[in-house]
């Protein structure tokens, strides 16, 4: 089993900062991708920004610019460095890891979710 657990998320002013973690441990050989996704009420989750093993990264439209994703491959840790924070991102934020087995199978895995509040 894996577990993802995230912290970071809180109450911020509009055009402030908050920085997202979230750590993996359990039976890990490997972590593929890393990434973070965020879900609006009564919405599906969608994905904002994704770092690959390789370092490649992705980020959505709505974050580009604004948001950074890093990781620390040795602590299988991946961060989300949110700026110019607008209340449009308030939201709860999930914590994605694709992870290689010992034995070779894969699974995909998910953090408890985080709130982030942007106040006007």
């Amino acid at each position: 089993q894996v577990q993802l657990v995230e912290s970071g998320g809180g109450l911020v002013q509009s055009g402030g900062s908050l920085r997202l973690s979230c750590v993996a441990s359990g039976e890990i050989f490997r972590v593929l991708s890393m990434g973070w996704y965020r879900q609006f009420p009564g919405k599906e989750r969608e994905l904002i920004a994704q770092m690959a093993s390789g370092g490649n990264t992705y980020y959505d439209d709505s974050v580009m610019d604004r948001f950074t994703i890093s990781r620390d491959n040795a602590e299988n840790t991946v961060y989300l460095q949110m700026d110019t924070l607008k209340p449009e991102d308030t939201a709860v934020y999930y914590c994605n890891a694709e992870i290689q087995h010992v034995l070779g199978t894969r699974g995909t895995y998910w953090g408890q979710g985080t709130q982030v509040t942007v106040s006007s």
